[in-house]
């Protein structure tokens, strides 16, 4: 059956035929996405949802979502979207944070110059019959200094188009490198720096708890006087009521703000100042960007609900369409370990540990974390997947850790999954063979070579004569298959064990029968995913 996708809001025509040409079926509703109770209604038919800023995804809906795995935003701002709640719920958010990277960078070189020779103030004198050339003195860029807060995707963009137009960009971002900021031309600094030495200010950096208010009161009175600061980012990251009292003071020249601590502004400390240039939100809005986010999003929700590749996701590490080729088998591999380690356990879990050998620990290690814990925790939360799964993890005050190493052995590579409780330590490894079959390939440090099938039995026992016998003998006469059998041991009447592969799940009857022997410590059925 194939997928299906709501959109919610305005998308372009181009972006809804991308769903279709992949063999999705899609329902076209641009206004549904303003009506909550009519959403809440038909989310629930809907595996994937494209929306813009109009939706707001909240918990509310999000509960009534009962098939939706992924949340597609056109743009970058997920304001909109509860990811906390769609990270519990299991559902992917991407964003576009590419899309109108270009745009945005120029509308903030735009307001730079609108702010730098007054043009707005100019524009509306002159409209109004008046002619005050003396009045609208304004500055050139060439040769001031611009101060960048976060050199990333769109601040980089700033960084270059400054540079064309001669000035000096230095730049303050904790995540960019010495060696980045020489090949972008610019010096980086710290914030102090920035701030005494700036002429003109550009925020390019999301609104977290770091960033909140980065320009304060007392960060504002650090700056160079006359300097002129352009937030196109987010509301939030300058204290507007202090900005208005610097401008109002003179310490500050001209501000250009495209985005407000609240919107829709209809009011605001900087309304009405002098030298204050004004926009609602306009940085991605040209029609190359909503065209460019419209068309990208459409593309990675069919990715995800096709091939299950993972672009720009905010809840979950993104895993490309080249990656969800080679690591499919791994990551169901990943899955069957932690499946097999949840099932096993029966007291509170402490930790996780988990070792990638050779190949395996080259791939996406993230995805194969989530794909691990996820595979554990279904047995606390059947409906748990890699998204949810981290958040469950985190609630119960789960440690995950990580160990990497080279090939070690006769294997290219495996996976070793490690539980840790309170009275023990659970070990199961398991590799991928050249058919793309996950086994098994260790349990309790015996090895093994076992194929994973949906029904299994594992038994522990002293290495004795008969286990083989009483194994057999029991699912015969229960009259369950025995696709596979595996068994290993520590040494030589030592402790063994046996993993059958069966037909149908192992009867209540047939475990009491086995008991019954004597021969085995320990019977557990066990259940695994192999669609």
């Amino acid at each position: 059956m194939a997928p299906k996708v709501l959109i919610s809001d305005k998308l372009s025509d181009a972006a809804v035929q991308i769903f279709r040409d992949r063999g999705i079926d899609v329902d076209f509703l641009p206004d549904v996405g303003k009506d909550k109770e009519k959403l809440a209604e038909i989310i629930g038919q809907y595996d994937g949802l494209a929306i813009r800023s109009a939706t707001k995804v909240t918990p509310t809906i999000l509960e009534q979502a009962t098939n939706l795995k992924v949340i597609g935003r056109a743009g970058i701002g997920t304001d909109n979207i509860d990811k906390d709640a769609a990270s519990k719920k299991g559902v992917i958010v991407m964003n576009t944070p590419f899309g109108n990277m270009i745009t945005t960078a120029e509308h903030a070189i735009a307001m730079m110059f609108a702010v730098a020779r007054q043009i707005p103030e100019a524009s509306a004198s002159t409209h109004a019959g008046k002619w005050e050339k003396s009045k609208f003195m304004g500055v050139e860029l060439t040769g001031k200094t611009l101060g960048v807060i976060g050199a990333g995707n769109i601040g980089g963009i700033v960084c270059d188009r400054a540079r064309g137009l001669k000035m000096k960009v230095v730049a303050y971002d904790p995540f960019l490198s010495e060696e980045k900021a020489k090949k972008m031309q610019v010096e980086k600094v710290e914030l102090d720096e920035l701030l005494a030495r700036a002429d003109f200010i550009t925020l390019h950096v999301p609104l977290t708890d770091q960033t909140k208010n980065i320009l304060s009161r007392e960060n504002l009175a650090k700056t160079k006087k006359g300097v002129r600061i352009i937030n196109c980012a987010r509301g939030g990251l300058v204290d507007e009521a202090a900005l208005a009292e610097a401008l109002t003071s003179g310490h500050v020249a001209g501000a250009a703000f495209d985005v407000f601590s609240v919107e829709p502004a209809k009011e605001n400390p900087l309304f009405d100042l002098p030298n204050v240039v004004c926009t609602p939100h306009l940085g991605a809005a040209t029609s190359e960007a909503q065209e460019n986010v419209a068309l990208q999003v459409a593309d990675q929700m069919a990715n995800y609900l096709l091939t299950g590749a993972v672009e720009n996701a905010l809840n979950m590490p993104s895993v490309t369409a080249e990656e969800a080729k080679v690591m499919g088998p791994w990551i169901k591999l990943a899955d069957h370990l932690g499946a097999f380690a949840g099932q096993m356990t029966d007291e509170p879990i402490k930790a996780i540990n988990i070792l990638y050998d050779g190949v395996a620990a080259e791939m996406n290690l993230e995805a194969l974390n989530c794909s691990v814990v996820a595979g554990i925790m279904k047995k606390v939360n059947p409906d748990v997947n890699m998204v949810s799964a981290p958040v469950v993890a985190k609630e119960r005050g789960i440690q995950i850790s990580t160990t990497n190493q080279d090939k070690s052995g006769a294997f290219d590579g495996y996976v070793k999954v490690t539980v840790v409780t309170a009275k023990r330590e659970r070990s199961v490894a398991g590799t991928v063979f050249s058919d793309g079959k996950p086994r098994f390939i260790q349990i309790k440090g015996i090895n093994i070579d076992a194929e994973v099938g949906q029904h299994m039995l594992y038994t522990t026992n002293n290495d004795v004569p008969g286990i083989i016998g009483a194994l057999g003998r029991t699912m015969g006469d229960m009259d369950v298959n025995i696709a596979n059998f595996t068994l290993g041991r520590s040494t030589v009447g030592g402790e063994a064990i046996a993993l059958l592969y069966v037909d149908a799940p192992v009867p209540a009857d047939a475990r009491a029968k086995l008991a019954e022997t004597g021969l085995f410590t320990q019977i557990k059925p066990l259940e695994f995913d192999v669609a």
